[in-house]
């Protein structure tokens, strides 16, 4: 996705935010300047929208044949493949404002980089919640995905997942130096989590340190409560649990974005 600095876009935003005494009008002016770019890039939109809802007609095609096996391995994926699509976005698109000198430009005038960080978190979570809802629709509705809870909480862990994803990114994204560099970070931090988060093997049949490991990684949680969302026809107290594990790690990882903000 093309970001570049454009000085009436940033000036026009920034006035926006000073005529708002209060600190959220400085970070949705930042998330209206974040989502403005995103949507005139229609292959970033594409991706972010689409390619989840392709993975899971692939995966309904894949196990077509096998009896149970997409009602099983379905919900789990909910929060892994917006996980993945977001932190590909997310980071090279961060990145790219870092690198053109707009991250750095914005924080010239009177903002706290945190308002940064939260503008471009509901910029992408906007698009995050677009994504959950159409993957949610499609799975439950033409694909056939047949969960006993409510469909609404796949849709809280698909938006989960791709907070988190997003989080990550705009983390990655102050130590890779190139695009490039930020995709190289995907097999290394968030991989592992993939084949230890419960999809392949149940945790209890790993060995004691890819349990521990498995314990540690949030996307274990991700897994976990879409697993409790298709077996239970309600909101369990592990579900709400897990959720709240994931929405911690994306506060954490946020903060500590906001932290490689340097003026």
């Amino acid at each position: 996705m093309r970001t570049e600095y454009r000085p009436s876009v940033v000036s026009r935003a920034v006035r926006t935010a000073r005529a708002l005494p209060l600190t959220p009008g400085i970070t949705l002016a930042t998330a209206h300047r974040v989502l403005q770019q995103i949507v005139r890039d229609r292959g970033s939109v594409a991706l972010m929208l689409a390619i989840p809802c392709m993975l899971m007609v692939i995966l309904k095609l894949m196990f077509d044949d096998a009896d149970g096996a997409f009602e099983r391995i379905g919900p789990q994926v909910f929060g892994i493949f917006p996980l993945i699509v977001m932190y590909l976005v997310a980071s090279v698109s961060t990145l790219r404002e870092r690198t053109s000198g707009t991250a750095e430009r914005l924080l010239t005038m009177p903002v706290q980089r945190l308002d940064i960080v939260l503008g471009y978190s509901l910029a992408f979570g906007f698009l995050a919640l677009l994504q959950a809802v159409l993957a949610t629709l499609l799975s439950v509705g033409p694909l056939g995905l047949d969960i006993k809870g409510p469909p609404y909480l796949l849709m809280i862990i698909a938006m989960l997942g791709a907070l988190l994803g997003l989080a990550l990114g705009l983390l990655v994204s102050a130590f890779a130096r190139n695009e490039f560099q930020a995709v190289q970070f995907l097999p290394a931090g968030v991989l592992p989590q993939f084949l230890v988060c419960g999809l392949f093997v149940p945790r209890e049949d790993m060995s004691d340190g890819l349990s521990a490991v498995a314990k540690v990684m949030p996307m274990t949680y991700a897994v976990q409560a879409a697993g409790e969302a298709a077996r239970h026809d309600g909101v369990t107290g592990l579900f709400v649990r897990d959720a709240l594990l994931i929405l911690g790690c994306v506060i954490v990882v946020l903060l500590a974005s906001a932290a490689t903000l340097k003026r």
